[in-house]
C-alpha cells in the first residue's frame, strides 16, 4: 500500500452522521472475480462480453446467454468474501450510520456481514422470468438452459444488461443516500459506468467529502478531498484499524 491514512480523514469519520460507500468491480477481483472487461477462459474466451450482456443477445440465443451466466455464477460461488468486504463490515459497526451501494452482482457483501447494500446492477443469484416476471433465489446449478419458469416462459438472470434501466428502486435509494452523506467512499470502481458514476458527483455537490480508494487514478481522482492509493483489501483494514481504539481492532 503507497498511503498512510489522513488523520483529518478519521476525524471526518469520527463525526460524520451518515456514510455511503460505493463499491465497484475492483473489491470483487481481490477475490479472484474476473472483472467484466477482462478476457474470459476456455470456450467462452470466443466472445465478447459485451456480446452476451444485452437483451438482444438473450433474445437471440438464450441458451448460450444463460449457459454464459451459470459459468459466472459458479465463479461468484467458489469465491470467498476477501479483507475488503471485511472491513466494510467494521466500518458499518463502527459509524453511526453506513449506506453500502454496490455495482457487484456476486453478493459477497452480504456474505461478509453487510447489512445495508443497495445493488444497483442486479445480482447473478436470482432469475426471472421473462414472461410472469417472477423472481426467486436460485443456490443449486442449473441443469436446463435456457432455464423455465412454471409458466412456460423463459428466466434470465436478474442482473443489469446493457440498453437496460437500473432498477427503479435501488437507483433512487443511491441517489437519496448520496445526497445525504457527509463522507462518500468510491472503492474499487472504475468511475466510468453512468449513472453509478454520477453519485459521487451529487454527494460532492450536497456538500459531502469525497474520499477514493483504487490502484490507479479515475476520472474522481482530481475531485476527491482524499485518494488512498492501493488495493482495497489492504488500505480499507487500515483504514478501520486507525478509526478505531488498539482494543477494539478486529482481524481481517
Amino acid at each position: 500500500m503507497n498511503c498512510s491514512i489522513p488523520n483529518e480523514l478519521l476525524e471526518a469519520l469520527r463525526s460524520a452522521r451518515f456514510v455511503v460507500a460505493l463499491t465497484g468491480a475492483g473489491v470483487s477481483a481481490e477475490s479472484g472475480i474476473p472483472t467484466f472487461r477482462e478476457p474470459m477462459d476456455g470456450w467462452w474466451a470466443r466472445f465478447r462480453p459485451e456480446d452476451l450482456a444485452t437483451p438482444e443477445a438473450f433474445a437471440r440465443d438464450p441458451a448460450t446467454v444463460t449457459r454464459w451466466y451459470e459459468w459466472r455464477r459458479q465463479l461468484c460461488a467458489k469465491a470467498k468474501p476477501n479483507p475488503a468486504h471485511r472491513a466494510l463490515v467494521q466500518l458499518e459497526r463502527r459509524c453511526r450510520r453506513v449506506s453500502l451501494i454496490t455495482q457487484n452482482v456476486d453478493r459477497l457483501h452480504q456474505a461478509a456481514g453487510s447489512q445495508n447494500v443497495v445493488e444497483l446492477h442486479g445480482t447473478l443469484w436470482e432469475w426471472r422470468c421473462v414472461r410472469c416476471g417472477q423472481q426467486r433465489e436460485e443456490r443449486q446449478p442449473l441443469r436446463d438452459f435456457p432455464p423455465l419458469c412454471s409458466c412456460g416462459g423463459l428466466r434470465r438472470p436478474a442482473v443489469v444488461w446493457f440498453g437496460e434501466a437500473l432498477p427503479e428502486a435501488a437507483l433512487a435509494r443511491a441517489y437519496h443516500d448520496a445526497a445525504a452523506c457527509d463522507v462518500f467512499f468510491a472503492i474499487g470502481t472504475s468511475a466510468v459506468v453512468w449513472p453509478a458514476a454520477e453519485l459521487a458527483h451529487v454527494a460532492r455537490q450536497h456538500g459531502a467529502r469525497l474520499v477514493e480508494i483504487n490502484v490507479r487514478p479515475t476520472p474522481l481522482t482530481s475531485l476527491a478531498d482524499w485518494v488512498l492509493t492501493g488495493r482495497a483489501g489492504e488500505v480499507l483494514p487500515a483504514l478501520v484499524a486507525a478509526l478505531q481504539p488498539p482494543d477494539r481492532e478486529q482481524p481481517f
